[in-house]
């Protein structure tokens, strides 16, 4: 698949006001445009008022599925054939990202993406019976720059929310402790699915009444194994789907208490993933500093590493959410700047490939002994010389050196690595020997050294 852009897709959220003083729409171009009219009586300044922002899509009034064939379909599809995908929501608080990426509770047409995802993917195993496809689960939240482990058995309070973010020699990432659970069946993970989703940190906000207070990251592991070909080759990916956390302006919401922190810690995290961004669209940057945040490291192979990312930029068009729609916007077009250089992850497993060497031996074996038969060499060797088989080839060697043997018939490679062992042998007796002479001699004529 190689190098690619990260993918952006500007979903606006319906509203009863709609402020069409302030945006404009243009999805034949997929582009936005937004101004911001002077007041009656504004003192004339040089502050910017309008702005124009081009993305890969925009979406006005896009039903669940059209954002999924659009956003979501084609890094599906990547990673059941092995490439590494991401799909993440971005926005302020209230503008649509969990309603994206979960759905409604209307029916079934309301499902978001992650419902989509699994289904496409259980779909996707079933038309592939020449492969044996296995699907494991993992859900993660950070919250306040704890990582919680959401599908795990038992109340969140009694997880310290300290697992560790490990990275392999290829940069791969993963996280220690993470429960992985094997899912049979779509109805088995979409239920492992919707039972993490009622663990998560969710408060009454201003701005929405039931807002996520914490980034989560549910992550669909694929391994797959061919029926057919060899099974020692196992082609293993993920896909990362992400629902962020809401950037908020705190003095515009009122926050305090418990929710300050939570915001806090929220605009914190999602600073350190703007910097990231910014710094891998910087080509003369070397250090990209992932590490800043929990979140950032998590993501790194979706940011600039080894994946095929989509972005949803998810916006509110009313005139009082011009400032974080603009915010939102700008943050997109930074990341259309990022490029990922996604390839398919095929592994070798080494216990399975050892037995295949085995077999591979054990058959190469067979068919040299029925070489030997037909051309009458069934007395020959190929296993390692016992100690009397290696004293008889000696005695031999030492024939032929001195004349008395007038060929020495080597009749296999094992045969001459044995033999080259007899002469370096006798050749470092013989300088021994050698190096010995002079002191016998003068120690047999009297001759004080």
């Amino acid at each position: 698949m190689g190098k690619s852009k990260v993918k952006v897709v500007v979903r606006a959220r319906p509203t009863a006001s709609y402020a069409s003083q302030n945006f404009v729409f243009n999805e034949a171009s997929d582009s936005i445009d937004m101004r911001q009219p002077k007041e009656p009586g504004q003192v004339a300044d040089n502050q910017k008022d309008s702005w124009h922002f081009s993305v890969d899509k925009v979406m006005v009034n896009a039903s669940q599925e059209q954002v999924f064939d659009v956003a979501a379909l084609e890094v599906v599809r990547s990673v059941m054939d092995g490439y590494n995908g991401t799909i993440m929501a971005y926005g302020q608080t209230g503008a649509g990202k969990t309603h994206t990426m979960t759905g409604g509770h209307v029916g079934f047409a309301d499902r978001g993406i992650v419902p989509r995802s699994i289904s496409q993917m259980y779909n996707e195993a079933a038309s592939r019976p020449e492969s044996q496809i296995t699907i494991r689960l993992s859900y993660v939240e950070i919250y306040n720059e704890l990582m919680f482990d959401l599908l795990r058995g038992g109340s969140m309070e009694h997880q310290s929310g300290d697992m560790q973010i490990a990275e392999d020699a290829k940069g791969g990432i993963s996280i220690r402790g993470a429960s992985m659970v094997v899912a049979g069946t779509e109805e088995e993970a979409l239920h492992e699915f919707f039972q993490g989703d009622t663990n998560r940190h969710v408060a009454e906000h201003a701005l929405n009444k039931g807002s996520t207070r914490s980034h989560c990251v549910f992550t669909i592991h694929v391994e797959s194994r061919s029926r057919v070909e060899s099974s020692e080759k196992v082609i293993s990916s993920k896909l990362h789907l992400v629902d962020l956390a809401g950037s908020e302006r705190l003095k515009k919401t009122g926050t305090q208490g418990v929710t300050l922190t939570e915001a806090t810690y929220i605009n914190k995290s999602l600073t350190f993933l703007e910097q990231v961004v910014v710094a891998l669209g910087d080509k003369g940057r070397d250090h990209i500093p992932y590490r800043q945040g929990k979140l950032t490291h998590m993501l790194k192979d979706s940011l600039g590493g080894n994946c095929k990312t989509t972005m949803i930029a998810n916006i509110w068009p009313e005139s009082k959410m011009l400032e974080e729609t603009a915010s939102t916007l700008r943050f997109a077009q930074r990341m259309m700047n990022v490029t990922n250089n996604a390839t398919q992850n095929i592994q070798l497993e080494p216990t399975l490939l050892f037995k295949k060497y085995e077999r591979q031996i054990k058959e190469l074996k067979q068919e040299l002994a029925m070489h030997n038969t037909l051309a009458n060499r069934s007395h020959v060797n190929y296993e390692d010389y016992t100690p009397d088989e290696q004293r008889e080839l000696e005695a031999k060697v030492k024939m032929y050196l001195e004349g008395d043997l007038q060929d020495l018939e080597i009749v296999s490679v094992r045969m001459a690595h044995e033999a080259f062992s007899c002469f370096r042998k006798l050749h470092n007796e013989l300088q021994t020997e050698l190096a010995q002479r002079p002191t016998l001699s003068a120690a047999a004529a009297g001759v004080p050294d």
